[in-house]
This record gives C-alpha cells, structure tokens and sequence, in this order.
C-alpha cells in the first residue's frame, strides 16, 4: 500500500527541453532589465597648495648609499680601567652587605679594642706594647673581610647579573682587576683606619712612668701590617670566590683556611714525624702572624716573612681566578 505522498513523489518527471514537432525557437526572453544605477560623481579635490611637490613614485633617482653613513649624536669613545673601576665602586656601595659587613668589622675591631684598652691598667703594658688591643678585635674582624670578599664576586653569580656585567665590559680580566682593585682600598682604607684608632686611644689612655712605650715598627706593623694582611685574606677571598662561584662554598674554603691551620697543630705535635710540620703550620697560621705583627712576644718574628708568604698564596690564587675566568663559560 502506498502512500499519496510515495504516490506523488514517484510521479515522472516531464521532459526538459521542449516538445517534439515544435519549432526550435530561440529560448524565451523576459521582459528587459533596468540598467544598474551610476555611482556618484566623486567631489573634485581641493586645490594644492602653493610650492606643493607630489612624491615621485617609482624608484628613486640616487642610490641610498649616496646620503651618507648614520652618525649619532652621542659621543663614542673606547672604555678603559677606569670606567671598569667606577662601575664597580657603585656596585659595591649600593648593596647593603658592604655597609652591614664593614659596620660590623668596624665594631668589632674599635668596640673590643677600646674595651680592652679602658679594662686594663697601665701596669699591664709594662712588657707589651700599649698597642696590644687591636690585636683581640683584628681576630674577629677578620671574618667579616673574609665573608665581604666571596660576597663581592659571588652575589653576581646567585643573581646572574655576572651575565650582565661581561655584556657591557666583555674584557673579563678588567672587570676582576677592577673588583681586586675597589675591594682591596676599601678594606684596607677601612681596616687600618680602625687599628689606628685603637692604637692611638690606647697610646693615650695608657701613657706614664713604667708603660713601654711603642716604637715605630710596633706602631707600624699593628696598624698598616695588620691591616694589610686582613686586606689580603680578603683579596685571598675574592679570587676564590670566583673560581668557585658559590658564595656557601667559598666561605667554607676560606674559614677551613683561617681555622685549621690554627686547631691542626695541636693534633699534629702529638707526633714525632709531624711535630715539625706542625710547629709550621702554627707559625704560619692567622692568629699567630697578627699576634706577630702586633709584636706580642719578643720572641716572635715580625710577622712581615708571613705577611709575605699570604701575598704569595694570594697571587697564585689570582692567577687561577684568570685563568679559570677566560676558559670557563659564565
């Protein structure tokens, strides 16, 4: 049964083109269209202006080539030390570890100094120097020159801006000379001016019949030779600090530095074999070589032959710095 809808859609379907026997004629036309409509007439323009030029279009009529190089109106000139020095004295005295770390050192070495020298009488000095004072001070501030010279180098390799620093100054050599350079004035200036106000303060607490009085080469060695070995443990610092370049690290390796030399010889005298390696040792050892530039004992050396042995130790470890510097990435 189907549907009237199957029905109808089932219905054939009549031819397309025209019946038969009917003359072929051409095909019917409608009734004529209208043309579209014209657009507008665009409003004329405005007259040019007087000396007006129309750009040219095409290429141009000269090369670019022939207007000549660019040339800024800011003056270049080639850099030198000394760009590098000033760009790390404004790095080192706009970071708050500098000012901490040298306000710490100042007072420890002039606060127990000062102490030291208000707490004792006259009648102590009659052996000693009246410069003994800054002896116990310079033990402890030490430490915070040591720590202040991996910081100076290290700080920039935690934050990455060591990248920074050799894009604008790719001569890495010039830009470890300038941070040696500005951290070793800064901690001697600052260290010898500390000792020297311990010494003199001393000098005139403590001055009358029965005091030994200080010569010059106590004097000396007690303010510019104390000074410039702490500088030097500092410099010692800096360089490992940069072969290192980890700030844990490095002050690890520099209180190993300070400390054993100084606990070692009491296990190493026990010995008959290393009895003499640990006299040495302690001879040489930080406390030991202030105590002899402050010229505690007479019989002590005067402390100069140790100085000299650090600055040897400290320039080998700046030439490992270079090296390491040049061949390493950063």
């Amino acid at each position: 049964m189907t549907t009237p809808y199957q029905q109808q859609s089932q219905a054939p379907v009549p031819p397309q083109g025209p019946p038969q026997g009917s003359p072929q004629g051409p095909p019917h036309q409608g009734p004529p269209q209208a043309a579209p409509p014209m657009p507008p007439q665009a409003a004329p323009h405005p007259p040019a202006p007087q000396g007006y030029q129309p750009m040219p279009y095409g290429p141009p009529s000269q090369p670019y080539a022939a207007v000549g190089p660019y040339t800024s109106p800011i003056p270049i000139r080639r850099t030198h030390l000394g760009n590098a020095l000033a760009s790390e004295w404004t790095k080192i005295k706009s970071v708050r570890s500098t000012i901490w770390t040298l306000s710490v050192m100042v007072a420890l070495v002039a606060g127990i100094g000062l102490l030291v020298a208000t707490g004792t009488s006259d009648s102590d000095y009659g052996d000693i120097p009246t410069t003994l004072p800054g002896f116990f001070g310079t033990l402890l501030g030490q430490l915070c020159i040591i720590t202040l010279g991996v910081l100076v180098i290290t700080s920039e390799y935690g934050t990455g801006m060591i990248r920074t620093t050799f894009t604008a100054s790719p001569q890495r050599s010039r830009v470890l000379t300038a941070k040696a350079l500005v951290f070793f004035t800064l901690s001697f200036t600052t260290t010898t001016a500390s000792l020297a106000l311990v010494a003199y303060a001393s000098m005139g607490i403590h001055s009358g019949p029965g005091v030994a009085e200080p010569t010059g080469e106590q004097i000396l060695g007690a303010t510019v030779g104390a000074g410039l070995y702490v500088s030097l443990l500092g410099l010692l610092s800096l360089a490992v600090g940069s072969m290192l370049r980890h700030s844990a690290g490095a002050i690890t390796t520099m209180l190993g530095v300070v400390l054993l030399p100084s606990i070692l010889p009491a296990f190493l005298m026990m010995s008959d074999s290393l009895r003499e390696l640990g006299v040495k040792m302690q001879e040489y050892s930080s406390p030991q070589s202030l105590a002899a530039l402050f010229q505690l004992d007479e019989s002590l050396d005067s402390g100069w032959s140790q100085l000299s042995l650090l600055a040897v130790v400290t320039t080998g470890a700046l030439i490992g710095a270079y090296t390491l510097l040049e061949k390493r990435d950063v």
